[in-house]
């Protein structure tokens, strides 16, 4: 099995590392999808509140992923630098992450926020401590310009599987229709029940990569040699790292695409519910169907990147991607779509949203990969080797978009006047149009804006290739071919 920065990763290594996406995707899959409308559907609490609660808990986040990510460079044990954190965090991301879902018993409505901002707190601070470093090791298991993209496609293959099976799981066989509830979003104890699964999968994944990446610790780049550090200095270095130009686009890119993600997944359920009327047991459907957007995805993506390169593949994909998600709901707005409640409406919505998720995903797979080939990039510019300063600068980004996307969901749901217990069928049809139009136009224009960055991003498959030559050179270790296994 080739191992180490300079060989190509076995399909066991890949596998082991892209397993811990499915922490980080159950996780997420919770927050974006799911807990804005669980605390103000469900329990009560005003949406502004909820969103209030998400922006307090990115404050402490901008201070703990630059943090982490320094010290994750700089540590030095005999488990190297990423592992320590991951088996640190394994324990308490989970139990944190079930409480979330779990709050006290007789605490209702608006007496939850306190509640919501110190559990959301905990859940993001203990998955930067985990999800930096292993990251952050993808750059370090291959220095390969492909096998970079196929860890990277991996990792989000993983990440959207868990993050399906859950949310499968949850309106499949906990939120369960009752004459009461004819929808199932209201019942709690499928919710509280959520929480626990979603826990013990994301002890799993964690214990699985941690603990399948630990044979490669000997074989990952060491910290850099020891110097006095000070406050000065350690934010000097940051900041000099986060210069990179290619960084910088990378950066803005992930902060528009993961905006319009927030947006999208906070309000995927009142589209879904409200807006299409499809039950639970379709909107199960229609989740069970993106597991084929995965498979094609992992497919798609290293064959993009290997024909077009990581830039050009991912803005052509991207493009194509963007253009057709709100196509339906636009069609809609305009009367050239099926009634609600029709399986003509369903099969179109369906299918449609097969294939443009396998885009989507294929575009973060892409774009994954390209913010591992900085590391070098900035190596020769600094002397220094920053892989957890750049994957926490993109974990930080990834928190400030979706929590901002809740935010900016809210005011979509406010100017539609969509209120807290609105059930299918019950909401009027203007409000509806509103809802539509401002869920299709504001993805529309801020993932333009994401492509627009991206082609800013200066780092090709030749740039690479000579970083690498330069590197070498550098150390005095020029000789094979860096790419051979």
């Amino acid at each position: 099995m080739a191992i180490g920065s300079q060989g190509k990763p076995s399909h066991l290594t890949r596998i082991a590392f892209g397993v811990g996406g499915i922490a980080d995707g159950v996780k997420n899959n919770g927050f974006d999808y799911f807990l804005l409308f669980y605390y103000s559907q469900v329990l009560g609490v005003s949406a502004s509140l909820v969103a209030a609660a998400l922006f307090i808990a990115l404050i402490v986040d901008a201070v703990s992923d630059p943090v982490v990510g320094y010290w994750s460079d700089n540590f030095r044990t005999r488990l190297g630098r990423r592992h320590p954190f991951m088996y640190a965090s394994m324990v308490p991301v989970a139990i944190a992450y079930f409480f979330a879902w779990n709050p006290p018993a007789g605490m209702e409505g608006n007496d939850l926020f306190g509640w919501l901002v110190a559990l959301t707190i905990c859940v993001r601070l203990l998955f930067t401590i985990y999800e930096v470093p292993q990251n952050a090791l993808a750059a370090e298991l291959t220095s390969d310009y492909d096998a970079r993209t196929s860890l990277m496609s991996y990792r989000y293959f993983f990440a959207w599987v868990g993050g399906l099976s859950i949310q499968i799981a949850l309106l499949a066989l906990l939120l369960r229709p009752t004459e009461a509830d004819p929808s199932g979003f209201f019942n709690k104890d499928g919710w509280h029940t959520y929480g626990l699964w979603a826990a013990i999968v994301i002890f799993l994944a964690v214990l699985a990569t941690t603990a399948g990446t630990h044979s490669h610790i000997p074989h990952l780049k060491s910290p850099p040699p020891q110097r006095t550090l000070t406050v000065g200095r350690i934010f000097k270095e940051i900041l000099e790292t986060v210069s990179n130009p290619s960084f910088r686009a990378l950066f803005l890119a992930t902060l528009f695409g993961l905006l319009a993600t927030g947006i999208s997944a906070s309000l995927n359920q009142y589209i879904n519910g409200l807006f299409w009327g499809f039950t639970t047991d379709q909107t199960a459907l229609l989740t069970v169907a993106v597991y084929i957007s995965a498979v094609i995805a992992l497919i798609v993506a290293p064959l993009v990147g290997k024909t077009l390169g990581k830039k050009r593949g991912a803005i052509i994909v991207g493009l194509l991607a963007f253009t057709i998600a709100p196509a339906p709901v636009l069609a809609r707005v305009l009367g050239i779509m099926p009634p609600n409640g029709t399986d003509l409406l369903f099969n179109i919505v369906i299918t449609i949203t097969v294939f443009d998720v396998a885009l989507i995903i294929a575009t973060q797979m892409l774009m994954g990969s390209m913010i591992a080939d900085i590391v070098e990039d900035s190596e020769l510019q600094t002397g220094r080797r920053s892989e957890g300063i750049f994957f926490a600068g993109i974990s930080f980004i990834r928190k400030l978009a979706q929590g901002s996307g809740v935010m900016l969901a809210a005011i979509v749901l406010s100017v539609a006047s969509i209120t807290p217990g609105m059930r299918p069928g019950n909401v009027p049809e203007a409000q509806l149009q509103m809802l539509g139009i401002g869920y299709a136009v504001s993805l529309l224009s801020i993932w333009m804006l994401m492509i627009f960055c991206v082609s800013f991003y200066r780092i090709s498959r030749e740039g690479h290739e000579a970083n690498l030559r330069a590197l070498a050179e550098r150390a005095g270790t020029i000789g094979p071919n860096p790419h051979s296994d």
